[in-house]
């Protein structure tokens, strides 16, 4: 059984899905392994890394089309011509980040991947379950992104992070606002303690109010009258347009005492929610500054420009996309092991074992011979007029 390793052509991606280490284990456990050469440059991997624990270098995309199985960071992209698709072999296996938790949305990508019957897994949609923590990509990368999101928003500020006591006079510490409690946040939380910073954070959901005081930040309570605040995956619960404006109310008092807001909002399979507005932009401190990890879905605040970082009102406002990129080395290490662990659980007696009733199996994969099976996505794609 053989899997390939290509190197990734989304603009701005630097990770590979798969480091030598990983790969190791995998040979040991019967696979082979081949690598497009120079997939790993960009995370401090060479060629000979591979080479040197038994993975084989293909020259180029097309020296990869014999695989079983096709491990990526990202989906499959347009190349010229067609799509990187056109060059797996009918029937592989493919696991990549879909983007489909909340359904894949992407109708070509769903008609390519049926049209070579590939069986595809979305590692974003791995479920949250004791078993697959070790498989959980998503977490991984969410906290890359915490750590990240605080180093931005201290470069950004025109001022230091840490109380200070000095000769010329005591120098205040910096207040962070964490909107947010999942994975990222309490991550963002973590970083922006580490720096001394003076912490508090938000979150819909009650049940994380212990995590975030453990890290010593304190909690911002509002009281929005739902009971049960998240769904069986974990994630926040959408909520009532008088729900969120209350929210809104709340929030705006305690964003504009921050110097750094950080919000990491998401609802699975929908546009981020709304939680600064332009007002309280304009409210703010000047210097202050957001980082939105919510951007990719459109942003938590209405002054985020995805893919940028602007000025508005005298705050900065960071909407940079793929923070995990920025930092390949651990952030390919992260994602490795999660991958190598999922393929692993999967093999059963030389074979992969895709029984639909696995809890694993039924929550990732997306394509299986020739028609979508992901029950989000399918109901997402006839949307689209696809499946």
């Amino acid at each position: 059984m053989k899997i390939a390793v290509p190197k990734e052509i989304m603009p701005g991606e630097t990770r590979v899905a798969l480091v030598p280490s990983c790969a190791a284990k995998l040979i040991k456990a019967g696979f082979e392994i081949v690598v497009e050469r120079g997939a790993g440059l960009a995370a401090g991997v060479s060629d000979a890394d591979y080479e040197s624990k038994g993975a084989s270098i293909a020259p180029d995309a097309a020296g990869l089309g014999d695989a079983d199985v096709v491990v990526k960071i990202s989906a499959p992209a347009d190349v010229a011509g067609g799509s990187e698709i056109d060059h797996y072999k009918e029937g592989a296996l493919l696991f990549a980040n879909l983007s489909a938790l909340g359904g894949l949305a992407d109708a070509k990508l769903a008609d390519r991947l049926v049209a070579r019957k590939i069986t595809a897994f979305s590692l974003d949609c791995v479920p949250r379950i004791t078993r697959a923590q070790s498989m959980d990509v998503l977490s991984s990368m969410s906290t890359v992104s915490g750590y990240k999101a605080v180093l931005i928003a201290a470069d950004a500020l025109p001022r230091m992070m840490p109380m200070m006591m000095t000769a010329a006079g005591t120098i205040a510490a910096a207040k962070v606002l964490v909107i947010g409690a999942g994975v990222a946040g309490l991550q963002a939380i973590s970083m922006a303690k580490r720096l001394g910073a003076v912490v508090e954070a938000f979150d819909t959901r009650p049940v994380v109010k212990e995590q975030v005081q453990s890290l010593g930040a304190r909690f911002v309570e509002v009281d929005l009258g739902q009971k049960d605040a998240e769904d069986k995956g974990g994630y926040a619960k959408a909520l009532t347009e008088e729900q969120q404006q209350k929210q809104k109310e709340v929030l705006a008092k305690h964003v504009k005492m921050a110097d750094i807001v950080i919000t990491t909002a998401l609802i699975p399979g929908r546009p981020a929610p709304t939680l600064i507005t332009e007002e309280t932009v304009r409210g703010m401190k000047p210097g202050s500054v957001i980082v939105d990890l919510a951007a990719e879905r459109g942003g938590n605040c209405e002054c985020t420009e995805p893919g940028e970082q602007v000025e508005k009102h005298g705050v900065t406002v960071s909407g940079r996309l793929n923070l995990p990129a920025t930092i390949p080395v651990h952030a390919s290490q992260m994602f490795s092991r999660n991958m190598s662990t999922l393929l692993l659980d999967l093999w059963k007696d030389g074979a992969f074992n895709l029984d639909a009733e696995d809890e694993v199996v039924a929550g990732a994969m997306i394509t299986r011979n020739g028609e979508v099976v992901h029950p989000a996505s399918k109901e997402r794609l006839e949307k689209e007029g696809v499946g």
